[in-house]
């Protein structure tokens, strides 16, 4: 079967492409902020939506707002580290809604049961501490790229779209674990673009700078501390889901039919490169 978004447009064509009607979109981590905000973008092109999260009545709350919304959602609930749980829900996606073509792997911070935050330095810190980050930020990309890249081969079409963090392009000192996992992850849409390519599948990464998230939510009601932040910052206001459901959504689309291999940052200037 061939791409359906790969065809050139038409001027006639033009405001259909983010068209995402035939499509089925799987959000991981979609219970609540970026994820869910990128659940909701998807269905509202038309994209059929598997809203996943390790909290079930999260993410049937998403999924429910989104049908009566007049789209087409279910809740599927797994947490994304452990792989044969992933490939049930992919196997339930695909006989609920069809073969999965869009993959969102949103799942991030540290996963289902994050421990005490020490904050001790990386030096001084036990193995144990960076278990959780990797199994969610890395090993569990892995898992859902596994799972749904042969019905994206047998599909001829498929999009592979990771959110990862600045704090993976660039690094970020305490978050060591957390930069390495998701410097991963993008280093794996890079050779997942190269290897899958030919079956009509791309893949890329989304970086994002601090976003107004649930799990900023305690920081960003530091005043002082978000302003000393958001010095470092051209547009000088914090993230919103929506920015990153919107490159994301794009990036599933017709529109970026020819973008592969690439790391994206939306990050409102935080770093600036050719």
């Amino acid at each position: 079967m061939s791409d359906p978004t790969a065809s050139g447009p038409t001027p006639a064509s033009l405001p259909e492409l983010l068209d995402l009607r035939g499509q089925v979109a799987l959000v991981t981590g979609a219970g609540q902020g970026v994820g869910a905000a990128t659940a909701r973008y998807l269905a509202a092109q038309g994209a059929a939506v598997a809203v996943n999260d390790f909290r079930a009545e999260r993410a049937e709350a998403v999924a429910r707002e989104i049908r009566e919304e007049g789209g087409t959602a279910i809740a599927v609930q797994a947490d994304v580290t452990d792989f044969a749980a992933v490939e049930a829900i992919v196997k339930r996606v695909t006989g609920e809604l069809g073969p999965v073509t869009v993959l969102v792997n949103n799942a991030g911070n540290a996963g289902a049961g994050p421990a005490a935050d020490e904050r001790a330095p990386f030096w001084e810190s036990d193995p144990s501490a960076w278990e959780p980050f990797v199994a969610v930020n890395l090993d569990g990309v892995l898992a859902c790229c596994r799972s749904v890249i042969p019905g994206m081969i047998q599909a001829g079409h498929g999009r592979l779209i990771t959110i990862i963090s600045d704090a993976g392009r660039v690094g970020e000192a305490g978050l060591e674990a957390y930069s390495a996992a998701k410097a991963g992850a993008a280093g794996l849409m890079r050779a997942l673009a190269r290897s899958v390519g030919r079956y009509g599948i791309t893949a890329n990464s989304v970086a994002i700078g601090i976003t107004n998230t649930p799990a900023m939510a305690h920081a960003l009601q530091d005043a002082d501390l978000t302003r000393r932040v958001l010095s470092n910052y051209l547009i000088r206001r914090v993230g919103e889901p929506t920015d990153a459901a919107a490159m994301v959504t794009f990036l599933a689309s017709r529109a970026g039919s020819w973008i592969t291999g690439q790391t994206y940052p939306v990050n409102g200037g935080f770093s600036v490169s050719q």
